[in-house]
């Protein structure tokens, strides 16, 4: 990767920020911890346990893995579509601070298409699988989001000219204050709610009432789910984790589950072309009313089967069948 002034203003790699931020988050989590183990200070799926936990931190180590081995390939992509950029953006801080608000604009249509693109949302539902939430939830990962291309939805920003190692950076810095959201001990935030993410709006993001469902996409502003009519406010206590509930803590299990359901889906027969597309790239809610569907007919043809017999058998006996 090509250096810019941001590696010298901050002395390592701009792919190390959330490493370099780790004492940070892990002091973080011991407070809240230590907050929730008080008398009356949190409800049952605020609270830590150890199989959540490891559950947790086994995710995130497999994502690090991951992300280690996709960041090759980003670089590489990164700076071959830098060399066609639109601009020529200088490293001021007017533009740093515009390259957050862009980045976050772009961070939003990759959280909204994560969970609205059934092949997407078989990375991205690992996230959202715990019934707890705490600030360990936010390092429950998916080592596979390299496969549905995570890296590609900030390609339009280097095209415009912003520096590939400042795009990383931009983009660490909105994971790393996104890990403080997932809490459920800081309430409202008065009117920082207008224009942040703030833990409310990210409770509410993980609540699988149907209210919330498919809500409050922002990273670090709020506002474009305002602009696109995707916000909605806590209201009702959020229950967390998915419709389809998974009772497992098992890393394995937790990463693959949903993309074996795809795939079994998939292979199904009867299905026609339009069908397997949307169960691959249609929504999750598109995929299980296919897969409903096609259960119904099974069972139908079940039953007419069972008659037919029934009445062969009946009309061996000499019987007409009842009408």
């Amino acid at each position: 990767m090509t250096p810019t002034p941001l590696t010298d203003l901050l002395g390592f790699d701009p792919h190390l920020v959330t490493l370099a931020l780790a004492p940070a988050f892990m002091l973080a989590m011991a407070g809240e911890f230590w907050h929730l183990r008080r008398p009356g200070k949190g409800r049952d799926s605020a609270s830590y346990t150890w199989v959540d936990t490891l559950s947790n931190m086994t995710l995130a180590g497999l994502y690090q893995a991951g992300d280690v081995l996709a960041a090759l390939f980003t670089i590489v992509v990164y700076n071959a579509f830098f060399d066609f950029r639109l601009f020529d953006i200088p490293f001021n801080a007017w533009t740093v601070a515009l390259l957050f608000v862009v980045q976050d604009f772009f961070y939003y249509w990759f959280h909204r298409a994560h969970h609205r693109i059934r092949l997407l949302w078989c990375s991205h539902v690992v996230h959202h699988s715990s019934e707890k939430l705490n600030l360990s939830t936010a390092f429950r990962q998916s080592l596979t989001y390299p496969i549905t291309g995570m890296w590609a939805f900030w390609l339009p920003i280097v095209l415009i000219g912003f520096p590939p190692e400042t795009v990383i950076f931009a983009v660490a810095i909105s994971l790393a204050y996104q890990f403080f959201i997932h809490t459920q001990v800081v309430d409202r935030l008065g009117p920082l709610e207008w224009i942040l993410n703030t833990p409310s709006h990210h409770r509410a993001h993980h609540g699988r009432n149907p209210e919330y469902i498919d809500r409050n996409y922002g990273g670090i502003l709020i506002i474009w789910d305002r602009l696109f009519g995707t916000f909605v406010e806590e209201k009702e206590t959020p229950r967390y984790g998915i419709p389809e509930r998974i009772k497992s803590h098992n890393p394995l299990v937790l990463t693959f589950h949903e993309w074996q359901a795809m795939l079994a889906d998939l292979a199904r027969p009867g299905f026609t072309l339009k069908q397997r597309l949307a169960l691959l790239a249609g929504s999750p809610e598109a995929a299980a009313t296919i897969r409903q569907a096609a259960l119904r007919r099974r069972e139908a043809s079940d039953m007419e089967s069972g008659e037919e017999g029934q009445t062969g058998m009946e009309r061996v006996k000499g019987i007409e069948p009842s009408s």
